[in-house]
Formats: structure tokens, C-alpha cells, sequence
């Protein structure tokens, strides 16, 4: 059987005579020219690596914690087969920890004239966007002995979106819209709510929604039903600031208050009111604005996809003016920010009258579940100490919070599972009351 590859070289010199091995220079000149020789040869045979032609296509947005496939299309327009490994970079970022090895290296062989395609599945473990590095191939010839190396540049970008775990949450909360809809049995009435149908009385009904002209020109007792005022404005406001920097478990502040927008977005969109973005630091980082109800949710989730934390101080003055400007008319304003003392007291206290006094004002801030955590602990001197820690932290988000409420803003102060769903009920709350 014929032997191929290095099990060839090995024969061939192993067939050599015996005094070719002599240690002098004709033995080892006798030794290396097979080898050199056979080196030589490989080198030749090995398709070349620049004048491969490589394009990509696939996924260009995923969202966080899921997966991207980018293929990798490889011609190969030589009269030579290529038989090579390949490694497609992206940035770290782009890979789980431990999984990059495996994800970005391939082996493919292409024949002379024909194409082959590679895919690169990525899954992120950051929002914003991911670009493609360089591609490395290696070309080996038939024996294995010599390899071509080149890089290629080839663009691809993958944006990463927020992950939108809050959505869970989205079906609960509209059978609760509809109720105020008047679609169910469960109906509310408040100031400023819009005259909807005229139903039969059905026991537990408010005797002050009777409408007796109807009841006298039919047999049974007939109520009014209203539903909530639709058309309204609603703008969120991300505060980008170094507040939102702050870890809170795995992630950033930001990145809960993003989850809380979207699914107070989606809500908002769904019944029937408008919905704008800002995202505010010392300038404006993001503003999404004008979007009907159907486009309104894939915009904001992608201006929040490269949205990252500045490590300055939040510029209130500048972030209320910046709000005003964009409600011109009376709305509500979602503010998602901080509520330690400092920040609150020195930059928004004194200009939140400007808001007030025109909109309705809402905030919501993202609360450290491992601070009621701390306020447990008991057993050991630290833990106590930590408790106590723990206790004055939370009495001064509470002090802080009272401050607001007697300002008229409405807060909303939970930890990052219960925050989306709490704002949400927050928004749905002022539409039963009439507020918005």
C-alpha cells in the first residue's frame, strides 16, 4: 500500500544506506535534501492564502444572553486544493468565557474553482456592537510540512440588544389595561376619563355610573363604562450619569432601568399613547422620538443597545432643560435615576419644580437587593455593623424618596426583578386615577 504525507518521508529516508548516516558533512547534507527538498515541494503544493476571495453574511442584531451565526464564505480561485485552518476573531466580549478556542477555529478544504462556507456562532455577553477582527488562515500542503499564513480583513458587525427579560411580565399587566378599557366586567372610573359604551348593571357596579335617560327608554338598569384618555405623551428618561454605573449583581444600573423603559414602552404603545426616549448625561446620548405604536419598542431597543454608563456627574439643569424642550406640552415623565441622597438633593430638587409645574412626574430607581440583604444579618459583630450600614442606607433613600413625594413625583424604588413590573403598575395606576 503507498504511503503518503510524513509516513512517506520517514520511509523514504529510512531506505537510505547506512553510511549515508554518518555524522560527517556528506551524511548530513545526504539527510536534509531529501527533507529539504520534500519541504520545497509541500510549499508549492499549498494553496496561496492572499488571493483567497472571502465574504460574510448572517445575523446582524441579537439580543443579550442569545445567539449570533455569521457565515464565512471561502473561494478558492487557484489551480490548487486548500486544505487549511482558519480563525475568525471578535473581540472578547463576543465569546462565553473558555468557548473561544472552539467557536472561532475551523478546518476546511476547498477544491480549485469552488467555494466553502463556515459558520461562526457567537453569543455576547455585552450589549452595543461587536465588529470583526482580522481572519487568519493557515494553508498546508499535501505532507503537512510547509504551511502559507495570511490575515484578511473581512467588516461584519453584530449589534447587541438589551435583553428584554421584563417581558415576561407584558401579558399580566395588559389584562390589567383592558380592565381599565372597559373590556371586561372590572371597570374603573376616574377624573379625566373618556366616555366608552353603555352596558347592562351587573352587581358590585358603582351606582354613580347609572345613566338613567338610558335606563328609562329600555327594561333594565344601564351604566356607563369609560376607559382611560389614549393619545397621551410619555417621555423616559434614562440618566446616563455615573449613578448608572453602579453594579447592581451582575450588571449595570442601566442596564435594569433599560428593561423597566421597554416594558413600560411596550404597555404604553399598547394603549394607545405615544412614547419618546431620552438618554441624558452632560449631553444627550440617545433620543428617540415620534415612532408609531408598532415602531416604537424596536427603536428604543435599538438606541439603548449601545448606550453605556459615563463616569460623570449627571448635568440636572442641562437633563430637565433637554426634557422640556422635547414635551413641550403637558406629558408624563418617566425619570429612571438615582436615589441617593446626594445627587437628588444637589442636582435634582432644585430644578425639578420646572417639571412639575407643567407634567406629571414619575421616578423610578433601581434598588440593591443585597442591602436588605445586610439589614438581616445577624449572628456576628460584622454582620451587625452591617446591618446597621445597611438600616441608615435605606432610611436615606427613604427620606429621600419622602422629599420627592411631597414635591408631587411619584416613586418608584425596587430591585431589579420587581422594578419593571412596579413601574408598569405605577403608569397604570395614574391612568385609573386620571393623573395622565
Amino acid at each position: 500500500m503507498a504511503l503518503t504525507g510524513r509516513a512517506a518521508l520517514v520511509a523514504a529516508l529510512a531506505s537510505l544506506p547506512v553510511g549515508l548516516w554518518d555524522p560527517g558533512w556528506t551524511g548530513i547534507l545526504a539527510v536534509n535534501a531529501p527533507l529539504a527538498a520534500a519541504c520545497a515541494c509541500d510549499f508549492a503544493l499549498a494553496a496561496p492564502v492572499r488571493r483567497l476571495g472571502l465574504t460574510r453574511s448572517g445575523d446582524t442584531s441579537t439580543r443579550l444572553g442569545d445567539t449570533a451565526d455569521v457565515t464565512l464564505t471561502v473561494t478558492n480561485p487557484s489551480r490548487r486544493p486548500l486544505r487549511a485552518q482558519l480563525r475568525d476573531a471578535w473581540p472578547p466580549s463576543t465569546w462565553r468565557p473558555g468557548t473561544e478556542t472552539d467557536a472561532s477555529r475551523h478546518r476546511l478544504t476547498v477544491p480549485p474553482g469552488e467555494r466553502r462556507r463556515v459558520t461562526t456562532r457567537l453569543r455576547p455577553t455585552r450589549r452595543g456592537d461587536r465588529q470583526a477582527d482580522r481572519v487568519t488562515i493557515r494553508s498546508y500542503g499535501p505532507l503537512g510540512l510547509f504551511t502559507r499564513q495570511g490575515t484578511h480583513r473581512v467588516p461584519w458587525t453584530v449589534r447587541v440588544l438589551p435583553p428584554f427579560t421584563s417581558r415576561k411580565h407584558l401579558p399580566s399587566k395588559l389584562s390589567r389595561l383592558r380592565e381599565l378599557d372597559g373590556r371586561t366586567s372590572v371597570l374603573t372610573r376616574g377624573e379625566g376619563t373618556e366616555f366608552d359604551s353603555l352596558r347592562a348593571y351587573v352587581p358590585g357596579d358603582d351606582t354613580r355610573s347609572i345613566d338613567w335617560r338610558a335606563t328609562a327608554r329600555q327594561t333594565t338598569v344601564a351604566v356607563r363604562t369609560w376607559r382611560p384618555e389614549r393619545d397621551r405623551h410619555i417621555l423616559i428618561v434614562l440618566d446616563t450619569g455615573r449613578t448608572s454605573a453602579g453594579r447592581v449583581g451582575d450588571a449595570p444600573r442601566l442596564d435594569a432601568a433599560m428593561d423597566a423603559a421597554l416594558l413600560l414602552a411596550a404597555l404604553a404603545s399598547r394603549a394607545g399613547d405615544r412614547v419618546d426616549l431620552l438618554a441624558y448625561d452632560r449631553r444627550v446620548r440617545a433620543l428617540v422620538q415620534g415612532r408609531t405604536a408598532g415602531d416604537v419598542l424596536p427603536s428604543l431597543v435599538t438606541a439603548m443597545a449601545t448606550l453605556e454608563p459615563e463616569l460623570t456627574e449627571t448635568d440636572a439643569r442641562g437633563l430637565t432643560a433637554t426634557a422640556l424642550r422635547s414635551a413641550p406640552r403637558r406629558s408624563l415623565i418617566v425619570l429612571l435615576t438615582t436615589l441617593d441622597a446626594a445627587p437628588v438633593e444637589e442636582g435634582l430638587l432644585p430644578v425639578l419644580p420646572q417639571l412639575t409645574q407643567r407634567h406629571t412626574v414619575l421616578l423610578a430607581s433601581v434598588a440593591d437587593p443585597h442591602i436588605a440583604d445586610m439589614a438581616k444579618a445577624r449572628g456576628t459583630t460584622e454582620s451587625v455593623y452591617e446591618a446597621a450600614a445597611a438600616a441608615q442606607s435605606q432610611e436615606e433613600r427613604r427620606r429621600t424618596a419622602d422629599r420627592l413625594r411631597r414635591h408631587g413625583v411619584t416613586v418608584v424604588d425596587a430591585t431589579p426583578e420587581e422594578l419593571p413590573p412596579a413601574l408598569a403598575d405605577a403608569y397604570l395606576e395614574l391612568k385609573a386615577t386620571g393623573r395622565l
